[in-house]
């Protein structure tokens, strides 16, 4: 598993938290000390977080579980794109459109309208205006924008991973509401009980979080790698128990064919002896 260095969390300032002023106070648990009226996070449970937090997401992922990265805010949608399409898992970068989970049912009628927009040769555009044209366009345009990273996503995710908790409230929501377990980067303005895997840490230090998904979408991949040498390790063993293989089998049927061989001059052998004794019993009575 990859590990995450206090070092390295310290170097892209994953420590600075907001002014005291914003603090929510079930956050306590993880402020190290207060400095120049910031709060300071302790690190060190920072990294023990997304430790936890790695460990589910490869029981989640072994199990061949989906998990959705959702960060729209302006830092995070670039970096959670590219790890999220680097670990080949579902996301969420532009506008949390409401009911994306909750009613996921029209969410997929949506994506059906923007596949068979796309699909070439249509027949949709045959008859239509100019006007239409672009009125249709543009619904494609809207749609692609809306639905690209769940395009292809079939069914409800089995967890979701946040970047700023307090940022992707509606999300989190709408997952509680499913019991859908929620990781999530959560500084010291958020309120960390609400989701099930917190991560405190600065949420808006591009840096910060570039450290911490990329780590997460390191999990995923390894249990990936995990799964698909277990699942090789079965055929394997399947091959093993269904019998020789054609070469043993005809290697083995030599071998018999070649003690055949070797066995019949000793029958041959016999039966002349047989015959010679009959030869003399015959000269003896004449």
């Amino acid at each position: 598993m990859t590990e995450i260095k206090f070092e390295d969390l310290l170097g892209t300032g994953a420590h600075f938290g907001h002014v005291t002023r914003k603090w929510n106070p079930n956050f306590k648990p993880y402020i190290l000390l207060e400095k120049n009226g910031v709060h300071i996070i302790n690190l060190e449970e920072t990294i023990q977080a997304i430790d936890r937090a790695s460990k589910f997401i490869k029981e989640v992922v072994g199990k061949n579980g989906e998990i959705l990265f959702v960060g729209t805010k302006k830092q995070a949608k670039d970096i959670v794109q590219q790890e999220a399409d680097r670990c080949s898992m579902f996301y969420v970068v532009e506008r949390w459109l409401g009911g994306t989970l909750t009613n996921f049912s029209t969410i997929k009628k949506s994506i059906k309208r923007l596949k068979l927009l796309e699909k070439e040769g249509s027949n949709l555009y045959n008859n239509l205006t100019k006007k239409e044209t672009q009125t249709i366009n543009r619904e494609k345009v809207k749609l692609a924008d809306q639905h690209r990273g769940i395009k292809d996503m079939r069914r409800l995710p089995d967890a979701v991973l946040v970047v700023d908790a307090q940022y992707e409230n509606t999300a989190i929501r709408e997952a509680k509401r499913l019991d859908i377990p929620v990781i999530a980067i959560v500084d010291s303005n958020t309120d960390p009980e609400k989701v099930d895997y917190p991560i405190p840490a600065n949420d808006d230090s591009i840096r910060t979080i570039q450290l911490i998904v990329a780590v997460l979408a390191d999990a995923v991949n390894e249990a990936k790698g995990t799964a698909a040498q277990k699942e090789n390790d079965v055929h394997e063993d399947a091959a093993d128990d269904s019998g020789p293989l054609p070469e043993e089998t005809a290697a083995e049927a030599a071998d018999v064919q070649e003690t055949e061989a070797k066995e019949e001059p000793v029958v041959l052998d016999t039966q002349a002896d047989s015959e010679d004794t009959a030869n003399d019993e015959i000269q003896e009575e004449e």
